[in-house]
């Protein structure tokens, strides 16, 4: 009951914006019956002394400009699908499906759809899940891997965000710690100056969160459609 209330308080802020419309999901059997920076690049290049060919940096992919994106002061990464000929409550049944069956895959702790706006057609789901770094015969490097999926569906197209990231690293051990991906891998924390090369420590998080999130946009979007 405790990490309910938890739960809901972290997602206030959604409750508060139409308190009578939320609601806690029930019993979804009815989807299933439905069958349901270019430019950028070059200002950066002209605030650098020397010109960078990116192609000669090594994790590039992880360091270009607004991989990681901030809205309003919060990593926030989008991404937007578009599902021609699909009603607005079509678009919801699919995508309820979708952030429950992500809820169940494998290194998930404490994850559900922990809120619904029906009538808004609007889902908010709360994941923790193992975020694994390297595994070998004799030693595991993985941290605790929090973040809460919003989607917005309307007629042909559903809008995903994916935000309040943080992580609970060796939580057993005097080295772990807590933090969140504003304070640690964010270009000001995991990127150094000159943008071409990550920081030593933010670094594997930074690389796997951003791997982790092409995996989950790409989960969602294949279960929407298979549906």
């Amino acid at each position: 009951m405790r990490k309910i209330f938890v739960m809901l308080l972290m997602l206030c802020p959604l409750m508060c914006a139409a308190q009578s419309e939320w609601e806690a999901p029930t019993n979804h059997n009815n989807a299933n019956e439905a069958k349901t920076e270019k430019k950028g690049v070059k200002k950066e290049a002209k605030n650098s002394n020397t010109a960078i060919d990116h192609k000669d940096i090594k994790d590039w992919e992880y360091i270009k400009p607004g991989v990681v994106p901030e809205v309003n002061g919060k990593v926030e990464f989008g991404y937007e699908l578009d599902l021609l000929g699909l009603t607005a409550q079509q678009v919801y049944d699919k995508a309820y499906v979708a952030l429950d069956s992500l809820a169940h895959t494998d290194n998930q702790i404490n994850s559900c759809v922990a809120l619904v706006n029906r009538k808004e057609h609007i889902i908010a789901a709360r994941y923790q899940e193992w975020l694994e770094f390297s595994r070998s015969f004799i030693s595991l490097d993985r941290t605790k891997f929090s973040y809460t999926i919003i989607a917005t569906c309307s007629d042909n197209h559903l809008c995903l965000k994916l935000q309040r990231i943080s992580y609970n690293y060796e939580e057993e051990r005097q080295s772990g710690f807590k933090t969140t991906a504003e304070k640690w891998i964010t270009d000001k924390y995991a990127v150094n100056k000159k943008r071409t090369k990550l920081i030593t420590g933010p670094a594997k998080f930074r690389r796997k969160t951003i791997d982790r999130k092409n995996g989950i946009f790409k989960y969602i979007t294949e279960k929407v459609k298979q549906q």
